[in-house]
């Protein structure tokens, strides 16, 4: 039904295929996780609610933390549940969770039937009463949108019609109930947090067509918040961050739905406020405390709890709008320093196993609330039943759709945003196409002498690199039904490139790129088999923040790195560019190239390795380098 949906599209998630290994195994390890949790304690709060449990105590082993029936938020999770078991079903086809989450709908069914037919949350109805005579209940709205978002998303990506009624039946409660207010009082109920509730109602107006969705898109119009953002204000220094990301994501989808440029100059001007006159980390992240930080002034909030993994997830979602509207490569580029050095870093980490050694602490960690950036902080991994604060919920989703983003389609155009192995499907004009991307085994993952601790074979590439080549070379090859299919292949140069980029077809050079941050485009008739070939140059690169070049972050590509130290120490880089005061350490391991770097030159050495990699050690991101 979409209006103004953009021409340019993510591919379905039943198109991409992932081979990566790290992607994978966050993949899996996700789905390992939802089928953990058991339906019963999923449930829990829901059937406490319609008084269709009795128990006359709370019943020993259900969730904890958030989700423990005393708090406020109880039943926030299983929505993100449901989202991620569909988004998980729709990629790979697990008809297995496909089954668990049909059941939970099945289960939420007759909670709405105990409840009267309409209501269908973990909490009462009591809690947006007591919000509308302005009590301090925490967040139902935020807590309730959890519900409408696994339903809707049942239905979106996992065909449950079911689904849909429940959403239809249970938006009626609010149809009705917002009607008791005037403007002024319902702008003071939205002060309190609304979570994505009008994105809901535009997905569910785009599904069904029904008016009442309208009227209650209307209603929810945060007026607070995006009026000053249309006026050229700054509402957001100092503010929640995550509260207002959803809100601004419902705008974008509202533009899509409705064609009003309104919601598309609420999420630019947003975007501005957020991302470009705030300046970032060099994760990508933004903000302190779950608060936005003033404009181009991070040095003071270098903080215990830096980066929410929500805000990186949904800021993550905000940036594929604003790509698939302008085609600039700047937005891909944030999703793949978001991605790398805050869903890759703060979810899912697994100690890396080496002969001989056994660390004091656990050997995996499940979710980091907050990526720390105060020098010798560690990072607070969540336990698996008895924490569920929000970013439990965003992790389960954003390990459910890890080929997002990814690949890009305008009829016969197809743009390539991330490089990790995986295969993706089109359709071109009638033709079936696909794209097989592949990292060089040379310069990624594998030296072709060395593939394992028991294999060995004897090439000459190996003296052509004795050394990390510093170089990420992917392969695309094309698979079409015919010959001369005409494509406009746009291949993403990173901003992270030290030297120039250069992509090749069939061995035929198409362009050297100097500048990154930017996409050269492969117009050609292809036929089967035809191999682009793109070559980029790595190398350490130094981030400053806003407010102190001199205070600096090392990465390397795109993966932030991390000093193993205790506490802030002061670097000094000889009158020589700051990037010289890092040099590979241990580069090479077995059958694989090791991202492994040491501080030369310094009083005491530090070892670096990448963030994503960081389980329980003390680390440092940010340094202070004397020249």
């Amino acid at each position: 039904m979409k209006k103004h949906s953009t021409s340019l599209h993510e591919v379905a998630f039943d198109d991409v295929s992932l081979y990566d290994g790290l992607l994978k195994r966050h993949e899996a390890d996700n789905r390992s996780y939802l089928m953990e949790l058991t339906s019963d304690n999923l449930m829990y709060n829901y059937e406490l609610e319609a008084a269709i449990t009795h128990d006359a105590c709370i019943r020993p082993g259900i969730h904890g933390g958030w989700e423990s029936p005393s708090s406020q938020l109880r039943g926030h999770f299983p929505g993100h549940w449901l989202s991620a078991a569909a988004m998980h079903y729709a990629e790979t086809g697990d008809m297995e969770l496909k089954a668990k989450a049909d059941v939970i709908i099945d289960r939420l069914e007759k909670c709405q039937q105990a409840n009267g037919g309409s209501w269908v949350a973990s909490i009462p109805e009591k809690f947006l009463h007591f919000i509308a005579k302005g009590h301090g209940i925490w967040a139902p709205h935020y807590t309730i949108h959890k519900t409408f978002m696994g339903l809707v998303d049942m239905y979106r990506y996992a065909g449950n019609e079911k689904a849909l009624t429940i959403a239809d039946n249970f938006a009626d409660w609010f149809l009705d109930w917002s009607t008791k207010f005037d403007r002024k009082q319902f702008d003071d109920i939205l002060d309190f947090e609304t979570g994505g509730m009008l994105e809901i109602w535009v997905l569910l107006y785009d599904i069904t067509g029904k008016d009442k969705y309208k009227t209650l898109m209307e209603r929810y119009y945060r007026a607070r918040l995006f009026n000053p953002l249309l006026n050229g204000e700054d509402p957001l220094t100092n503010m929640h961050a995550n509260t207002t990301i959803p809100e601004v994501i419902a705008a974008a989808e509202a533009y899509e739905v409705t064609g009003d440029e309104k919601y598309k100059d609420i999420v630019i001007a947003y975007w501005n406020q957020a991302v470009t006159e705030r300046g970032m980390l060099a994760t990508g992240g933004q903000t302190n405390g779950e608060i936005w930080s003033p404009k181009m002034s991070l040095s003071r909030r270098l903080g215990l709890k830096s980066q929410e993994h929500c805000t990186v997830y949904n800021m993550m979602r905000l940036a594929d709008y604003m790509f698939r509207w302008t085609k600039d490569a700047k937005y891909a580029d944030y999703i793949e320093r978001n991605l790398y050095n805050g869903v890759l870093a703060q979810t899912y980490w697994h100690w890396e196993h080496t002969n001989g050694y056994t660390p004091d602490s656990p050997d995996s960690g499940l979710i980091a609330y907050f990526l720390p950036m105060r020098a010798g902080a560690h990072k607070g991994w969540g336990s698996k039943t008895n924490d569920f604060f929000c970013c439990h919920g965003s992790m389960v989703q954003a390990n459910a759709c890890l080929n997002r983003y990814m690949y890009y389609q305008d009829e016969n155009d197809i743009y390539v945003n991330l490089y990790f192995d995986s295969d993706a499907s089109f359709k071109v004009n009638g033709n079936n196409v696909k794209l097989m991307q592949r990292r060089d085994p040379l310069t990624g993952s594998f030296h072709l002498s060395s593939t394992s601790n028991g294999k060995q074979t004897v090439n000459r590439t190996a003296a052509e690199y004795p050394n990390n080549p510093d170089t990420l070379q992917v392969f695309i090859q094309v698979e079409t039904d015919s010959d001369n299919v005409p494509l406009n292949i746009n291949v993403r140069i990173p901003w992270w490139i030290t030297e120039a980029a250069t992509v090749e077809l069939n061995n035929k050079l198409v362009a050297s790129q100097t500048t990154g941050g930017t996409f050269v485009s492969v117009n050609e008739n292809f036929s089967n088999g035809d191999v682009i070939c793109i070559t980029m140059k790595m190398g350490i690169t130094t981030c400053g923040l806003p407010d102190d070049e001199n205070m600096v972050a090392f990465m390397y590509g795109p993966e932030v790195l991390a000093g193993l130290c205790d506490d802030e120490r002061t670097l000094y880089s000889h009158g020589k560019p700051f990037e010289s005061i890092l040099v590979h350490e241990n580069e090479r391991e077995w059958g694989s190239w090791k991202n492994d770097f040491k501080t030369t030159g310094q009083p005491a050495g530090i070892h670096f390795i990448p963030l994503n990699r960081i389980g329980y050690e003390n680390y440092c991101v940010y340094f202070p380098v004397e020249k």
